[in-house]
């Protein structure tokens, strides 16, 4: 009569807790990865908001400078000036400010810039379309770049 002997060789319990090892080692890594990249979304989603923000402001501006209006120079401190699209032209910071030329902290690693130019479009000439691009630049170096037509209305 012969008895079978039942269990693992010492050889087949090694093996198998190499595989296993690899196996766990693989996937904590991958889980490694998605943790360190899961805040890039919400990044890029503000840099977005930002451009997205910036951009309707100055689309929402006169197409040209109205009789007395703002003159100098695109910076923070004299946003709330701005009345038309070209007094954008320019616009650079590093840190995001509200209105009145206040930094918010919270948002102290992204930077903007603007430019507005003339430009045709479809079969309306130059002088009366003007193109706005807004750059933003966020923590991580990655730029989201808008941009916007604003046609002069005759107005």
């Amino acid at each position: 009569m012969r008895t079978f002997e039942r269990g693992l060789s010492l050889v087949e319990l090694i093996v198998f807790m190499v595989i296993v090892g690899v196996a766990v080692a693989g996937v904590l890594s991958v889980m490694n990865l998605t943790t360190a990249k899961s805040a890039d979304p919400m990044v890029r989603k503000q840099a977005i908001a930002i451009a997205e923000g910036m951009l309707e402001e100055i689309l929402l501006k006169d197409f040209s400078n109205p009789p007395g209006g703002f003159t100098g120079a695109a910076t923070p401190a004299n946003r709330a000036l701005f009345d038309d699209v070209s007094d954008y032209a320019g616009y650079t910071t590093t840190g995001i400010y509200d209105l009145t030329g206040t930094p918010i902290p919270a948002l102290s690693g992204y930077g903007v810039s603007v430019t507005v130019a003339n430009q045709a479009v479809g079969g309306v000439p130059a002088a009366a379309a003007k193109r706005v691009t807004v750059t933003v630049t966020a923590p991580g170096g990655e730029t989201i770049t808008l941009s916007g037509f604003r046609m002069d209305t005759g107005s």
